[in-house]
């Protein structure tokens, strides 16, 4: 039997192994675009399946265990600081604008394109 837990925690492992790809493929030491994308990238599909009103084995599954570990408040969170500590004042603060502004512009494409 699927439990709850069973449906997160499979989530979860798919979208950390997603979110190590992704950043693998595409970080930069001089912004970090891995983190900002998955942080995007996982904001409309958390958005999409919502909107979508699908069930809620697949909301614990995506949202909540894909998506939730796919993106990162907390890799966000220490790339803004490090840019600011190293002295990159404007990309430390393009890095919150961007983040948060593309994660809600993602929500609202969500929200457009979501049957």
């Amino acid at each position: 039997m699927v439990t709850p837990g069973h449906l997160v925690g499979f989530g979860g492992m798919v979208g950390a192994v997603l979110r190590y790809l992704v950043t693998a493929a595409i970080e930069r030491e001089t912004f970090p675009v891995g983190t900002l994308t998955v942080n995007v990238v996982g904001s409309f599909v958390l958005g999409f399946v919502t909107f979508l009103g699908v069930g809620n084995d697949v909301l614990l599954f995506v949202g909540t265990g894909a998506c939730g570990s796919f993106t990162t408040f907390s890799s966000f969170s220490y790339d803004t600081v490090r840019l600011w500590e190293r002295g990159n004042r404007w990309k430390s603060a393009a890095n919150a604008v961007v983040n948060l502004v593309g994660a809600v512009l993602a929500i609202g494409l969500a929200w457009l394109v979501a049957p």
